[in-house]
Parts: structure tokens; C-alpha cells; sequence
């Protein structure tokens, strides 16, 4: 397995440009990146603990929230300290299994969110078509595998493409013009042909997306056909409510993702590359315990009491 033609034995090392070519915007990018991630810390744990301490939330749509809140504080822990580190030292370079390594996990998480995505719209869909049959429909056992099978199609997906990046030779020493070490930054360092590497991380993509946008759709559809057969105006809004929050994040993330990596080389700028990217694996992770704690009164009950409960013993 061949790292560097000029010299196999030492591993390249690459130089993460991020954003340092705006330096007077170093500081305030860093300041509001460290208030974004202590944002999506505090909201993925607090959504992870109350969900734990609440009894009234073991349920199956919570269960698959817990995921999801857990996969997106990994999701932003893998990209957004490194950034920080970026934008406050002079030295940004990253050794090549360090950058491998980002590259992996970023997959591994960004393909579990993909299709736990999917789940949440499936469990949405028995919930409001099937309603009686929905306890037995959505059993443990079921809502377990649903979990398992995203964090291991993950890990499959991940494992392939960075195979085959590893396959690949690149220089001792390269510039990536970004800020995270994602398929199309490794790529364009790479001295050799990747076209082989290129056309299978955009084939999965395809088939990653599309599987996952076909079981929503599909799912949505028939909630709709469902919602609009009710007879109750109150039922109707009651049950677009509960929904809400879950188009909400789905149109995001896959919005995003659609934009970033089903085009095949796309005629956009680095600048539109970074932002962009910085919007799914930064912004993203903070937005969706938001959206789905400032729509429910349960959540947001249960995370006063805990805080209310901490706050008064401390006091004592």
C-alpha cells in the first residue's frame, strides 16, 4: 500500500489551511465556533441524560433521539477542536493517520445520522398509520437492530472509502484548502489518479442518500394521506406538530449533504466548500437538540427539573 512515491517510509504530512486567509476574522471565528460547540455539548449530553432520567421519554422515539443526539456530539467532537485549534495557533498541520483517522469517524457518524434519520420517519410512519399495531410493530428488538444496522453501515461505508484513500500516494508535505479532512480535500493532494476512489465515495453517497430520502419520503407521504383523512382539525394539527421537528432536521442535514456531495465535481469555490461544510458538521449537531427540545414540553420540563435539582443542591 503505497503513502508517498518519493519516499514509502515516511508518512505525508498535510497543512489544514481552514480559514487563514481572513486572519482578522481569526478571533471572532473562534469565539463563535467555541460558543457553537459548547452549545451542542450541553444540548446533545442534556438531551442524552434527561432522556435517560425522565421515564415518561422511554419511548421509542426517544430512544432513537438519544442516538441521534449522541451521534452528533461525536459527529462535532471529531471536527470542531481541531478547527478551534487552527484558528488560534500558527502551526496547522495534521499528521496523515490523524487526518485519516477525522476522515473515518466524520464518516462513520455522517452516515449513521443518514439513516437513523430514517428510523425516526419510519417509527413517525407506524406511529400515525398504525397506531394499534403500533407497540407491536415497533418492538425493542426491532428499534435495537434499526440502531445497530445505521452504526454498522456506517462503519462499512467508512471502512471502504478509506481503503481505498489509502491506496492512493500523495507528496511528503500538502496544502488542504480547508478546515477538515473530508473526501474531496484528501483527493486533491493526492499524486495519483483518484478516480477510482472518487467514483465510489459519490456511488455510495448516491445510494446512501437516496435509500435513506426514499423511506422518508415514502414514509411522509402516507402520513400526509393519513393526516388528511383525519376528521379532527385538532388531530390534524396535533399530529403535524409531533412531526415537525423531524422535517425540520431531516430538510437540513440532507439539504446540506445533497448540496456538498451529489454533484459530481461541482464548479463551486472553496470559500462556498467550507462554509457549507462547516454548516453540517458544526452548526448542524447544535441545531437538532434545539429543534426538538424547543417543541416539546416534556424535554424542556424534565431539563428544568434536572438543572433546578442540581442548582438547589449545589445551594445547600
Amino acid at each position: 500500500m503505497m503513502l508517498s512515491e518519493g519516499n514509502q517510509s515516511l508518512l505525508p504530512t498535510f497543512i489544514l489551511l481552514g480559514f487563514s486567509e481572513y486572519p482578522e476574522f481569526q478571533v471572532p471565528l473562534f469565539l463563535v465556533f467555541l460558543s457553537i460547540y459548547t452549545v451542542t455539548v450541553v444540548g446533545n449530553l442534556g438531551m442524552i441524560i434527561t432522556i435517560k432520567f425522565n421515564s415518561k421519554l422511554h419511548t421509542v422515539m426517544y430512544f432513537f433521539l438519544s442516538h441521534l443526539s449522541f451521534v452528533d456530539f461525536c459527529y462535532s467532537t471529531v471536527v470542531t477542536p481541531k478547527l478551534l485549534e487552527n484558528l488560534i495557533v500558527e502551526n496547522r498541520t495534521i499528521s496523515f493517520s490523524s487526518c485519516i483517522m477525522q476522515f473515518c469517524f466524520t464518516c462513520i457518524f455522517g452516515v449513521t445520522e443518514t439513516f437513523m434519520l430514517a428510523a425516526m420517519a419510519y417509527d413517525r410512519f407506524v406511529a400515525v398509520c398504525n397506531p394499534l399495531l403500533y407497540s407491536t410493530a415497533m418492538s425493542q428488538k426491532l428499534c435495537a437492530l434499526l440502531v445497530a444496522g445505521s452504526y454498522l453501515w456506517g462503519i462499512v461505508c467508512s471502512l471502504t472509502i478509506t481503503y481505498f484513500l489509502l491506496a492512493l500516494s500523495y507528496c511528503e508535505s500538502s496544502i488542504i484548502n480547508n478546515f477538515i479532512c473530508d473526501h474531496s480535500a484528501i483527493i486533491s493532494v493526492s499524486s495519483s489518479d483518484p478516480y477510482i476512489s472518487q467514483m465510489l465515495c459519490f456511488t455510495i453517497a448516491i445510494f446512501n442518500e437516496a435509500s435513506s430520502l426514499v423511506i422518508i419520503l415514502t414514509s411522509y407521504v402516507l402520513i400526509c394521506i393519513t393526516v388528511m383523512r383525519m376528521r379532527s382539525t385538532s388531530g390534524r394539527r396535533k399530529t403535524f406538530s409531533t412531526c415537525a421537528s423531524h422535517l425540520t432536521a431531516i430538510t437540513i442535514f440532507h439539504g446540506t449533504i445533497l448540496f456538498l456531495y451529489c454533484i459530481p465535481n461541482p464548479k463551486t469555490s472553496w470559500l462556498t466548500v467550507k462554509v457549507a461544510s462547516v454548516f453540517y458538521t458544526v452548526v448542524i449537531p447544535m441545531l437538532n437538540p434545539l429543534i426538538y427540545t424547543l417543541r416539546n414540553k416534556d424535554v424542556k420540563n424534565t431539563f428544568r427539573k434536572l438543572v433546578f435539582t442540581k442548582w438547589f443542591c449545589h445551594s445547600i
